[in-house]
């Protein structure tokens, strides 16, 4: 995978000693949560979510920050790049309901995503995630709209670790550092399993990637539970999350598990100085993966099917 020019890649992740109850972050009543690398302790990678009322807009992007914008659930919205009218994306009902619509923006002129709800719900509610540009000289130069059809869905693991991985801003895409995909989990099921973590540049087996998990539950009521550990235990948090909380993975190994009754999606925004989602396994639970050609899928899946 190409890899950000000019400084050296950095040989791990920055060290991060935040107390381990600053990395699970709630959202406002409003439906807000915003992290940046201050408050997480790292380099790149900013993430905000906001709920738009019709006609409401906010700002993403700029001269020398990339961004990627995510319709998450509601109406739809309207991109102004420069002051001119560029496209518009389609609402969904809920992330159990559809697949994603997004725009990636390039670094360049900054610009204006407007709500355009005028459904039932009144309003849109959209993630951005963004980072500073590295000046890699294979980024789209243009705006890219991703639609329903452009996602590529994955069905990935076996039993009760079987989950969809719905593909946005992949590893391929001409990005600079941004990388983003979602994740439908049924109740009861396991994801990000086998535990893995990217914090070391260790390619191909592994690189450095900063990273969010942000979470919606299919009742306003579910919940799923965090964990987010180091090999030598140095850290070790286990969060009940619910919807509009966000997890800060820093380091270590970060799995997943949805409670029973409730499906759970999340979305991971990512952000490092290599295109690649390259991560290591813990090796006290890597064989699972051996396994699961030989056990069947879990039938609920795809949770939301590809177009």
């Amino acid at each position: 995978m190409g890899e950000a020019p000019g400084s050296p890649i950095p040989a791990a992740a920055l060290p991060n000693e935040l107390p381990v109850d600053q990395l699970l972050v709630h959202s406002s009543a409003a439906g807000a949560v915003a992290v940046d690398p201050t408050t997480a302790g790292w380099r790149y990678l900013s993430f905000r979510t906001i709920e738009l009322a019709d006609g409401v807009a906010t700002q993403v992007g700029g001269p020398r920050t990339e961004a990627a914008v995510v319709i998450v659930a509601g109406g739809g919205a309207e991109l102004e790049v420069g002051g001119q009218p560029h496209s518009a994306l389609e609402g969904r009902e809920s992330p159990f309901m559809a697949l994603p619509s997004a725009w990636y923006l390039p670094p360049g002129d900054p610009a204006t995503v407007r709500a355009r709800a005028r459904g039932p719900s009144g309003r849109t509610l959209v993630a951005i995630a963004e980072s500073p540009s590295s000046g890699r000289p294979d980024v789209a130069r243009d705006v890219v709209v991703v639609t329903p059809p452009d996602v590529r869905v994955e069905i990935r693991g076996a039993g009760n670790a079987t989950r969809q991985i719905n593909h946005i801003v992949t590893p391929e895409f001409p990005a600079d550092r941004l990388e983003v995909v979602e994740v439908l989990t049924p109740s009861g099921n396991w994801s990000s399993w086998p535990p893995h973590k990217h914090d070391v540049d260790d390619m191909p087996a592994e690189g450095v990637l900063e990273e969010i998990y942000y979470y919606r539950f299919s009742r306003a009521e579910g919940w799923g539970i965090q964990r987010l550990y180091r090999a030598d235990r140095s850290r070790d948090g286990l969060w009940e999350v619910r919807t509009g909380d966000v997890v800060l993975v820093t380091d270590g190994y970060h799995p997943f598990v949805a409670a029973h009754g409730d499906d759970a999606w999340y979305l991971n925004a990512l952000a490092g100085d290599r295109r690649t989602m390259a991560c290591s396994y813990d090796p006290d639970y890597d064989w699972v993966r051996q396994r699961w050609p030989r056990e069947p899928t879990d039938p609920r899946v795809p949770v939301v099917p590809p177009v």
